[in-house]
């Protein structure tokens, strides 16, 4: 019980709570209901990065989240602001992302002002996080603080939301914050189901193993890459699972970038078992299951969200690098396994990848671009895509060494989140090579941060792929048969645009120089914009043509 003489206001017990939790940074756009809780953090450890809006604030949060699993901070005002955080509430909700949004509210014991910008945002939140609350009472911060960053921390991780209204944020209390928890041991699964486990891979002839979102943690990292080598099964991953095992590993045969069609699913098809690491539901699903088809088994933290297309029929609920450690004491090699078939696919899949890698076409085609943007990333380079058509392109034809060196969202899968995630990961690791990949409807949508960037002084290449147009849609038009139409756009001229906020504008003007200039970029550091013209008249021929015929090639 804290002593009756431990007078503070709410505002600053706020701040010693997160700055309890280890929290480094803020991200926000604060407004008058903010200005006790901006005062209080103006003398604390906790730096704030104010952004140009408070989507990107969300993104930025959301990413520190899922770089060090610890929760990101990120903050608004109330009204529009807390309505502008919704995107990035649920791209961390469906991503798996920890972070904790706060909001402020106008004084909920006394107010003259009506209902001016006032909207129930707890609610609003609620349906998109883990927990949503109102602090009516400043004494409650430290076991609010505490709960919502147990909350979105543990597994499945996610958004959480505080509402501190002006009023409750001045006010004096006598409290301290509560210190964290060490973390608990995780819950394994039991002997029954381990044996049942290890029964039904010996028994299997052609068993596979799928990597999801919910494997891309650090401890299932080596877990998962030691199971592959003792037993010798073949892999596959989802996008969000891509980097958990090396795309150059020999056992790897492929990224299910597409929902069905590709080279990879003959794979899936020939499975008579899936191995499935980590599934997580907010991912379009990799294969279908059907009555009297293949064998799933389920290896999650938590048990699987049954539906039509997925009923696996044993399931492994608890810690998931737990479970394959076990699984790799108890498997050796079957003799048994037959994974010659998969062997072939993964042929065709390397082949099919690296075609067209060295097309001297200009405007490039995206096989020319995500073949150079490899070439010129280290091992440890990372690369945070927005959301478009050469997201499929990446996830497909970009092979990686090391895990979280390929930001992707396959869950909410929003656009604008490219660049603000790219922006986080350049301020956690100045020394890497970052870079930012978005099509130029997606950059636009929060292109405005570009002046945040520079003020943080980031090192970070900023790609544009420029068709001036929304290539997702006019791609699934096109595959539709429908008329090409209402899916163009102008732009600006982003060299100048990059300029007028002092980053460095490039344009590409020819295939060959493609290299050298983003080799440069990334030597002489600083913020630089890439303008590329791309082709996207392959993507009919590649994406849809060549891999419906993918059953009888193999």
């Amino acid at each position: 019980m804290a002593s009756s003489n431990n007078a503070i206001k709410a505002s600053d017990l706020l701040v010693r709570a997160l700055e309890n939790e280890g929290v480094e940074y803020i991200f926000g756009v604060p407004g008058e209901e903010n200005l006790d809780f901006l005062e209080s953090l103006r003398t604390s450890t906790i730096k704030l990065i104010l952004t140009r809006h408070e989507q990107a604030a969300g993104f930025m949060a959301a990413t520190y989240g899922r770089m060090t699993g610890k929760a990101g901070v990120c903050l608004s005002t109330l009204g529009p602001g807390a309505t502008n955080l919704v995107t990035a509430a649920a791209y961390a909700q469906l991503g798996a992302m920890p972070v904790l949004m706060i909001t402020g509210q106008k004084p909920i014991k006394t107010s003259k002002q009506g209902r001016f910008q006032i909207i129930d945002v707890v609610a609003m939140m609620r349906p998109i996080t883990k927990f949503a609350r109102q602090i009516v009472n400043g004494n409650t911060i430290p076991s609010l603080v505490r709960e919502a960053f147990r909350l979105a921390q543990e597994e499945r991780p996610g958004a959480v939301h505080l509402e501190l209204p002006e009023d409750i944020a001045a006010e004096i209390v006598h409290n301290n914050p509560l210190f964290p928890a060490t973390s608990p041991m995780r819950p394994e699964c039991n002997d029954l189901a381990m044996n049942q486990a290890v029964a039904m891979i010996r028994k299997a002839k052609h068993p596979l193993l799928l990597v999801g979102a919910g494997a891309n943690r650090k401890r299932i990292i080596n877990a998962l890459g030691n199971f592959v080598d003792k037993t010798g099964i073949p892999f596959f991953n989802t996008q969000m699972g891509k980097g958990v095992i090396g795309g150059h590993h020999k056992l790897y045969i492929g990224t299910a970038a597409l929902s069905d069609g590709d080279y990879l699913h003959n794979a899936i098809d020939h499975a008579d078992l899936v191995i499935n690491a980590g599934h997580d539901v907010v991912e379009k699903p990799p294969f279908f299951m059907e009555h009297g088809g293949k064998q799933v088994i389920h290896v999650n933290f938590s048990s699987a969200v049954v539906d039509e297309v997925y009923f696996p029929q044993l399931e492994l609920v608890g810690d998931i690098a737990a479970s394959f450690d076990r699984l790799t004491k108890k498997l050796e090699p079957v003799t048994g396994h037959d994974f010659s078939y998969f062997m072939r696919v993964r042929e065709k899949v390397m082949e099919h990848i690296s075609e067209g890698s060295d097309d001297p076409r200009y405007p490039m085609i995206p096989q020319r671009i995500v073949a150079d943007v490899r070439t010129v990333m280290p091992e440890d380079g990372i690369i945070a895509l927005d959301n478009g058509i050469y997201k499929i392109w990446f996830a497909r034809n970009y092979l990686t060494t090391q895990p979280n060196t390929v930001l992707l969202d396959n869950a909410l899968a929003t656009m604008g989140a490219g660049l603000p995630s790219a922006m986080m990961v350049a301020l956690l690791y100045p020394d890497k090579n970052v870079m930012a990949i978005c099509g130029d409807g997606g950059f636009m949508m929060n292109s405005q941060e570009l002046e945040t960037a520079v003020r943080l002084n980031l090192n970070l290449v900023v790609l544009i792929l420029r068709d001036d147009s929304y290539g997702m849609i006019r791609w699934k038009q096109a595959a539709l048969g429908l008329t090409d139409w209402g899916l163009e756009y102008g732009n600006p001229d982003f060299v100048q645009y990059a300029s007028s906020y002092g980053a460095h504008g490039h344009r590409v003007g020819s295939t060959e120089e493609f290299v050298p200039l983003l080799k440069r970029c990334f030597s002489k550091g600083g913020v630089h914009v890439v303008e590329a013209p791309v082709d996207y008249s392959e993507n009919k021929r590649v994406l849809i043509d060549e891999l419906s015929k993918s059953a009888c090639v193999v």
